[in-house]
């Protein structure tokens, strides 16, 4: 290939993401205003002024379209665990392989959405029946991959062994209840998420293992 011709190809897939991410920016921008089941492809496409044709060849449908920042972020979290050194147990890999991602998943939000943006989607998400219902089957989709990239980190048969499920189970519980109360906080940043995902992964030991009789907290007592 020519210079001129790798130039070209180049210019070509500038193009193409720069078109995919009008469109997705356009698309939760309507879903966050005016609701996602009333939006349609073809408004969706017409605000980016493209043919209904060409939003497909970027997205399935709306509902891909809706989960495709959180699709980006999962991806950056599984590669961020994958990456953590052999000798961390599953919950410490687990949580340092999440505040990793936190910490360099923002530039490419960014990149295709504003976080303010993020943040409205992710609301939505939770109040619309069928977007909470995809969700949730995502969640579990998820939740078994993990288990199974942590059973195979240890050596285990995740089918014969409950731990990797079970630890899976509790981390993902703390994921969901920091998203949810992120979602409903003043603090719209990628920091405060963060910084609620440490100090609640930091309690999850604690939780499962202290005396709650005695009445002192986990960092005090």
């Amino acid at each position: 290939m020519t210079v001129e011709q790798r130039t070209s190809a180049g210019l070509r897939e500038r193009k193409k993401q720069r078109t995919r991410d009008a469109l997705l920016r356009a698309a939760l921008e309507l879903f966050t205003s005016q609701g996602y089941e009333r939006t349609t492809v073809d408004e969706i496409a017409g605000t980016v002024d493209v043919s209904q044709r060409t939003f497909f060849r970027y997205f399935a449908s709306k509902e891909e379209v809706a989960f495709a920042v959180q699709h980006m972020v999962e991806r950056h979290f599984m590669a961020a665990l994958r990456a953590r050194p052999p000798h961390e147990a599953p919950l410490e890999a687990m949580r340092n392989a999440v505040l990793s991602a936190w910490d360099t998943i923002g530039e490419a939000i960014m990149e295709v959405v504003p976080v303010e943006l993020y943040l409205r989607t992710f609301r939505l998400i939770e109040s619309t029946p069928a977007l909470l219902a995809v969700h949730l089957r995502r969640s579990t989709e998820m939740e078994e991959n993990i288990a199974r990239l942590i059973a195979d980190r240890e050596g285990l048969d995740v089918d014969a062994d409950p731990r990797p499920r079970v630890a899976v189970a509790a981390f993902s519980g703390v994921m969901r209840v920091t998203g949810q109360l992120w979602g409903r906080g003043p603090d719209a940043s990628l920091e405060a998420i963060r910084a609620l995902t440490e100090d609640y992964l930091d309690h999850l030991g604690p939780a499962l293992a202290a005396d709650w009789r005695d009445g002192r907290h986990p960092r005090t007592g």
